[in-house]
């Protein structure tokens, strides 16, 4: 379908084309859009239905949000703005420039312009730069026939309207109730007898990846957000938990890989600064990995004696970090995931060191087989390689288990210590206990 309709815009056939994409959901619309040519892109876009328009909008890229605005009308802006959710208006304005945001705010009411202001005010990442304030509060004397009339009247502008929020007077947050009890409730029955009162909420300045792991704990498709003193504000919903998600995770996969964390798409990113990203991990890893080298030159008598324990570097080295790799990825999503916490490091210290005594076994002894039977190594030589090989494995378990909680405990973030950096720490202990090995059972 999406290529017919293509084909369409492509021969100037707008009018047909529009008939097709108002059928398909605007999630799909969206898409189709990034493929388009800019110019026909900006004539489907203003023969949309104001409202589909404003829905496709909120979908497509950033690039394509900031071309749009810069190219359409003020009246066209001022549509797009009235038809948008607050939160998607928000989320939009804080990755366009200056001159966009300008554009933007000159073409919205006093009390939009406010809220918009009040809300782009709040800490990246926090509660309130990624709350809605469409929400449907009630009264907690309302009976649930006036709770139902309500929802009625105001219901049609709200984000979402499953959960409804008891306030007081004063606006403060005093229990929650589902529209599927209001619905099975009697009309005479009162707010405050059916509502619940022990309400899970999160603060303006809370960070986004805690409001995730609560909406994981409980549940969740929306949260209250409140203010220092109780008040609501603001609810928080699960699109936009989805999106926290996606972003903490890639933020995490890129700092594991040694990389400068980067909301951009990978195809959109221009190369110096991609380059830029990668460029400062890379010289810290590779000034440290000299200490490797140092390691090698201080026991250059040693090679030089027994020239064969240079073959069994590269598969220490190699065996070590992806040992050490092994447990940090474990523990690091245990961390994220509120499965582990810094109080149990004492537990994962000694889960590692049983796992690593039990994987060093193995190794060790599968190892030997191959390296003195196989290849006839010298007995004293085979020894030292898995002997080496078997306390490096408990180590790099130590290391790799441990060092992201001491991160955490030390308020960085646990996924810088992952494989690149644990793997040089692990290599430069492995070459240490290989070579002071050697120098013991070998009498070098």
């Amino acid at each position: 379908m999406s290529e017919m309709i293509l084909e369409l815009i492509n021969q100037g056939k707008y009018n047909e084309a529009k008939k097709e994409i108002v059928t398909m959901n605007v999630v799909d619309i969206a898409q189709l859009f990034e493929e388009i040519n800019r110019q026909k892109l900006l004539v489907m876009f203003r023969i949309l239905p104001k409202e589909i328009a404003a829905d496709v909008f909120s979908y497509i890229s950033y690039e394509l949000q900031r071309y749009i605005i810069e190219s359409i009308t003020d009246k066209e802006i001022q549509n797009i703005i009235n038809e948008l959710y607050l939160d998607d208006t928000i989320d939009f304005l804080e990755e366009m420039p200056s001159n966009v945001v300008k554009k933007v705010l000159k073409n919205t009411d006093e009390t939009t312009r406010k809220l918009i202001n009040q809300f782009l005010n709040y800490p990246e990442e926090s509660a309130g730069s990624i709350m809605t304030i469409e929400y449907v509060d009630l009264k907690k004397e309302m009976s649930v026939k006036q709770a139902l009339e309500h929802i009625k009247e105001t219901g049609v502008d709200k984000e979402t309207i499953d959960t409804c929020y008891v306030i007081d007077s004063m606006r403060i947050l005093e229990g929650v109730i589902s529209i599927r009890k209001l619905v099975l409730s009697e009309e005479s029955t009162i707010i405050k007898d059916i509502m619940e009162t022990d309400v899970v909420y999160v603060h303006t300045h809370d960070d986004q990846e805690k409001i995730a792991s609560l909406f994981k704990k409980y549940d969740f498709t929306s949260m209250p957000v409140v203010d220092n003193e109780r008040r609501l504000v603001g609810i928080v919903t699960i699109d936009d938990v989805v999106d926290i998600i996606e972003q903490e995770n890639t933020e995490d996969m890129q700092k594991m890989a040694a990389m400068h964390p980067s909301e951009e798409e990978y195809l959109k990113t221009n190369v110096f600064r991609l380059a830029r990203h990668r460029i400062t991990w890379l010289l810290i890893l590779m000034i440290s990995a000299t200490f490797t080298g140092n390691i090698i030159r201080k026991f250059n008598d040693v090679l030089q004696s027994v020239v064969i324990l240079a073959s069994y570097i590269p598969m220490l080295m190699d065996t070590a970090g992806n040992s050490g790799s092994q447990s940090s990825t474990l523990v690091i999503r245990g961390l994220a995931l509120g499965e582990i916490s810094i109080k149990d490091a004492f537990k994962v210290l000694w889960k590692e060191i049983q796992v690593g005594f039990l994987v060093a076994a193995v190794l060790s002894m599968v190892n030997f087989t191959r390296v003195y039977f196989f290849e006839k190594t010298d007995l004293m030589i085979s020894l030292t390689v898995c002997s080496t090989l078997f306390f490096t494995i408990i180590l790099a378990k130590i290391v790799g288990g441990m060092l992201p909680i001491i991160a955490k405990r030390m308020k960085i973030d646990p996924a810088i210590m992952a494989s690149p950096l644990i793997t040089t720490i692990v290599d430069a202990v492995a070459l240490t206990i290989y070579f002071s090995t050697a120098t013991m059972l070998l009498g070098i």
